[in-house]
């Protein structure tokens, strides 16, 4: 599909300044759609503390990472001790990892301050629409929009899954929403979360981005972004940071996914497996926060589905990314390419920022379970899609699994 980038705003130094592609103007001719996907900032801010952890399955304070892990960083040139003191900030094409295999993510220590979380924003991306209109699968009429509803706070009490992941990119500093989710391997002790592809690797064009982090009921109390701005780490994280120090998406995400809009939207999920920042009490994530959903790989068809509820923090306005949203509607079908499966699609007014946020029905058994995740919508709102999960989804769900299982 043909890619329209739009502008941004980067922040540098508490300075706004503007980026605009010179497809800008494409956006104005052509009605278009948009990952729903992360904002961002410079990713320049200097960090004092640079205390390492673990990238794979070693305690806090420690870096232990698998031997053919540190082989292919080595190939890459990639020193550790350099990569936490800035090295990352480096995103030669050739640095830059790609495969699944590669994935590493040392713990940076006070990296994500309440600063640099709240200053994350979220560019739009689109494709033209015109492209949606060839598929040769089923997609239903157009959504009408269903208006976000706020979530009341405190927002543990009512979306205690729910959380923001954080990330550093190319382009700077970026957000994306999250889920707690159930790991089979240790029941009630759960340190996996779900979250879009596009929120841990950028697909075709580039490898996995850096400095993975989920928090938890961020902004629990839904302070306004005035009191954001003299907010201490506790407000704003007040179950912690916990970082991915495993990650897995798809291996069409990787191959297919695209820069922008559809390209393997069908296939845009990923899992996260998560370490607390500062060692943490012993409790896994699940029991820090005191709920995590099932996933179903087996969900009803679309028809079949009375209603979604897809959550996330939307950060292209009219919203500001400070505060949790819900959207509650009847799924219809999307189909982007005849090949890949058909997505689910609802009516929501949620913006960029939103993207990775879990989707709940009444799953296989009746019982609440993540069916999908917020992938793509339009630029202008008004509906989100996301991928139907089934067994490329569960592959991925077991290999992180599978991974930690023993430990």
């Amino acid at each position: 599909m043909r890619s329209i980038r739009p502008s941004f705003t980067v922040r540098r130094g508490g300075t706004a300044r503007r980026r605009t592609s010179p497809v800008l103007g494409a956006l104005a001719l052509v009605s278009v759609l948009a990952l729903t996907a992360t904002a961002c900032d410079s990713g320049d801010t200097d960090v004092d503390g640079q205390a390492g952890a673990t990238a794979t399955a070693g305690g806090a304070g420690e870096l232990k990472i698998p031997d053919d892990i540190k082989d292919r960083l080595k190939e890459h040139g990639i020193d550790l001790d350099k990569w936490k003191n800035g090295a990352w900030k480096q995103w030669d094409k050739d640095d830059w990892l790609r495969e699944a295999q590669d994935y590493i993510n040392p713990i940076i220590e006070g990296l994500w301050d309440p600063d640099r979380m709240r200053d994350a924003e979220d560019p739009d991306r689109g494709v033209d629409d015109n492209d949606l209109t060839g598929d040769q699968g089923v997609t239903d009429p157009t959504p009408q929009p269903v208006d976000a509803r706020a979530v009341a706070t405190k927002y543990h009490a009512n979306a205690p899954e729910a959380g923001k992941v954080f990330f550093d990119s190319p382009e700077g500093t970026m957000v994306c929403s999250a889920t707690v989710v159930k790991d089979p391997a240790h029941p009630g002790k759960s340190n996996m979360v779900w979250t879009a592809g596009h929120c841990v690797h950028a697909g075709k064009s580039g490898g996995w981005y850096r400095n993975i982090a989920f928090v938890p009921s961020y902004n629990d109390s839904g302070l306004s972004d005035q009191e954001l701005q003299t907010a201490t780490k506790e407000q704003v994280a007040p179950y912690g940071v916990w970082w991915g120090d495993w990650a897995r998406t798809s291996d069409q995400w990787i191959a297919q996914g695209g820069q922008t809009g559809g390209d393997g939207a069908s296939y845009d999920f990923a899992v996260i497996h998560v370490t607390p920042e500062d060692g943490g009490s012993g409790k896994s994530l699940e029991e820090t926060v005191g709920s995590a959903l099932p996933v179903d790989f087996n969900a009803p068809a679309v028809p079949k589905v009375n209603s979604i509820t897809a959550t996330g923090y939307p950060a292209a306005k009219p919203f500001d990314g400070q505060k949790l949203y819900q959207c509650q509607d009847k799924p219809g079908r999307l189909s982007i390419n005849a090949s890949d499966p058909t997505m689910y699609r609802i009516g929501c007014t949620m913006t960029g920022g939103s993207s990775g946020g879990g989707w709940v029905a009444a799953g296989s058994d009746g019982k609440p379970a993540l069916v999908s995740n917020t992938s793509i919508g339009p630029v202008t709102s008004g509906w989100l899609a996301g991928p139907r999960l089934g067994e490329v989804a569960k592959g991925v769900f077991d290999s992180v699994s599978d991974k930690f299982a023993g430990q």
